[in-house]
């Protein structure tokens, strides 16, 4: 039964059929555009993202000398990717792109000027994984040294302390109570994502920092507040004074960087793994579900081990190369 749609060809464009010379691509966008500002009451500037993108799909097909959009295959969708990568553009923008493309071709198909959308199917780049920011054990080193000569600065230091010693999250810390703290066993209990609680040790040092804050804690805490860490009305601590703390500390400290409370569980997943080399314990320490979440580390500490090998062998120095000298 002859529908009136353009059959696809084995490559997956459209055969060339009566209705193709309809299919002009400039005019088609003007129509798409058209109606997602009036029926979808897009923003005008989500309009003209829309434009630039299903715009550069045209300027393809022109250098490409596609004449019709019903010419479209997927080989032509991938190519207008893998070009859009070789001009440097990043994998979400390529993603946006072809998102804009699918969007566009489905309205064709819907309005049944096509018999299938080429490009529903075809993916960007996956993007690079960018590995999380860490301090180097001095950098952490020498964040901590607070003098703990005042009330607020005995409570930071056993908040940083805790931080880096059992590699919590924000939420984690600023949810933990008094009796999550066990200085017996050296651990303490928190509550991850998706309420999963898991145990976790505690350093030395951090319990020291800790047993010397309970006392100012109480002369804060009012009525039955139960959390670990209080501000000086005596109520649980927010998760951006937190933050605001540790940039103070870090300000205060001569730290090269800005440092966040994230950056104190990624250097303490980084430096457990370069010193122990077991995966999953960092895996079950950090409250990781998968196990391919915890892997980024194993690239930081590859980082570490070639930064080390490209500074300490021989052959890696290349510095110290010479060209032979010629006979």
């Amino acid at each position: 039964m002859d529908t009136g749609k353009p059959e696809p060809t084995r490559d997956g464009s459209q055969a060339p059929g009566a209705g193709s010379q309809s299919l002009t691509g400039a005019r088609e966008l003007e129509r798409y555009l058209d109606r997602l500002a009036t029926e979808r009451r897009l923003s005008p500037n989500t309009v003209s993202a829309y434009r630039r993108d299903v715009g550069a799909l045209l300027d393809f097909c022109a250098r490409e000398k596609v004449g019709s959009l019903d010419r479209l295959g997927v080989h032509h969708i991938r190519r207008f990717a893998a070009e859009n990568h070789a001009r440097g553009l990043s994998p979400r923008s390529i993603a946006r792109r072809l998102s804009a493309v699918r969007s566009f071709l489905a309205s064709l198909v819907e309005r049944g000027a096509l018999g299938s959308n080429v490009a529903v199917h075809v993916q960007a780049p996956k993007p690079s994984r960018r590995l999380p920011a860490t301090l180097d054990a001095d950098q952490v080193a020498s964040l901590l040294e607070i003098a703990a000569d005042t009330d607020l600065a005995i409570r930071d230091r056993a908040m940083l302390e805790l931080f880096y010693s059992s590699g919590l999250r924000l939420a984690e810390l600023v949810g933990m109570n008094v009796d999550d703290v066990d200085s017996d066993d050296r651990t303490v209990r928190v509550t991850g994502k998706g309420a999963k609680s898991r145990v976790l040790p505690v350093g030395r040092v951090a319990l020291r920092a800790i047993d010397s804050w309970l006392p100012v804690r109480a002369e804060f805490v009012r009525g039955d507040e139960q959390a670990m860490f209080v501000s000086r009305r005596g109520t649980r601590l927010a998760a951006r004074s937190v933050q605001a703390r540790l940039n103070h500390w870090a300000r205060a400290q001569g730290s090269p960087t800005r440092v966040h409370p994230h950056m104190l569980r990624h250097s303490f997943a980084t430096h457990l793994l370069e010193s122990s080399g077991d995966l999953r314990a960092v895996q079950e320490m950090l409250g990781h579900s998968s196990l391919s979440t915890t892997q980024v580390y194993t690239h930081l500490d590859f980082q570490h081990l070639a930064q080390s090998y490209d500074k300490a062998h021989p052959r890696a120095r290349r510095s110290e190369r010479r060209r032979p000298k010629s006979s």
